[in-house]
């Protein structure tokens, strides 16, 4: 298994990113950033954390972790979740890694940690995904958590998205 750190993307970070200042963005996080978060899909996603941030500060601890591949490494991708629990105890997950390093399990050991995380948390009893059914990638990351098919929704930026669903109980072990 790939083993990642996570560090955390909090909003003084996102705010340097949306400054398009990887300097002041890495010297912040501790960890050097490439462009991958500089694209227009990341520059969205600090956009609207941030704004969630402002309106509940409380998401802050939720919604943003720079995966780290291993001690001093290399900044692999991103994930967190959507919020905290909702009132069912649903969290939903996120994640994304930099092209640079898709292909090598990141994205499998980025999911294991927040699957992990979300089991540890007081409050949370399922966490979901939700991918486009053509996301055969995202699709093929899933498979073997035990995620079902809990129904659909349509997303503003990306379609027709299928739900999958777990209880995070089931994570609660390999914490």
């Amino acid at each position: 298994m790939t083993e990642l750190n996570f560090v955390e993307l909090d909003g003084a970070v996102m705010t340097a990113l949306l400054d398009r200042d990887l300097a002041r963005a890495g010297a912040r996080a501790g960890v050097p950033l490439t462009d991958f978060f500089l694209t227009d899909s990341a520059l969205w996603l600090w956009r609207y954390r941030l704004g969630q941030m402002a309106g509940d500060p409380a998401r802050a601890s939720w919604c943003g972790r720079l995966a780290v591949c291993g001690p001093g490494g290399a900044v692999v991708g991103h994930g967190g979740f959507h919020g905290p629990p909702d009132d069912r105890g649903m969290v939903e997950v996120g994640y994304a890694v930099d092209p640079a390093f898709r292909r090598r399990g990141y994205a499998r050991a980025t999911l294991t940690e927040l699957l992990r995380r979300a089991a540890a948390a007081p409050g949370v009893s399922t966490v979901r995904a939700s991918i486009r059914p053509d996301n055969v990638a995202s699709l093929a990351t899933i498979a073997g958590f035990g995620f079902t098919e809990a129904g659909e929704l349509w997303d503003e930026g990306d379609g027709m998205e299928a739900l999958y669903e777990v209880p995070a109980t089931r994570f609660l072990s390999a914490s």
